[in-house]
């Protein structure tokens, strides 16, 4: 295996430096859900406990907490089953639950994830070198 320091600079600095950028990318995203899509986010799980309870709430906390709460509803959204089970998730929400916003979701949790992926790759790398 070729060290990376041995790679072209502009190759070496888009593998490291990626992750960083997807990561900013996500957390805009997730901003953006948070203040154009969270309240027809908390319609259609309108009979879900967390949003039961936390719902007057959500939004209004705070930059930090917005993207904490996309965070959670997207993992509600992306992982049912688990939610269904402890309670935060009702099933008729989440059979009713837009396409649209669930795509919306998914690709936000697909972005953290990649880019969690790339970050590991390129420190072992580096590692590696």
């Amino acid at each position: 295996m070729t060290s990376i320091d041995s790679w072209p600079i502009w190759i070496a600095i888009i593998v490291t430096g990626a992750p960083g950028l997807l990561s900013a990318v996500g957390l805009a995203y997730s901003l953006y859900l948070s203040r154009r899509h969270l309240e027809e986010i908390k319609e259609a799980l309108k009979n879900s406990r967390y949003i039961y309870l936390w719902g007057p709430s959500l939004g209004k906390r705070g930059l930090i907490w917005s993207l904490l709460e996309i965070a959670k509803i997207a993992g509600m959204v992306t992982w049912p089953k688990a939610h269904i089970q402890i309670g935060d998730l009702n099933p008729v929400d989440f059979e009713r639950f837009p396409l649209h916003l669930k795509r919306r979701l998914l690709c936000n949790i697909a972005i953290a994830f990649i880019a969690l992926t790339w970050a590991i790759v390129a420190a072992v790398l580096i590692k590696l070198r």
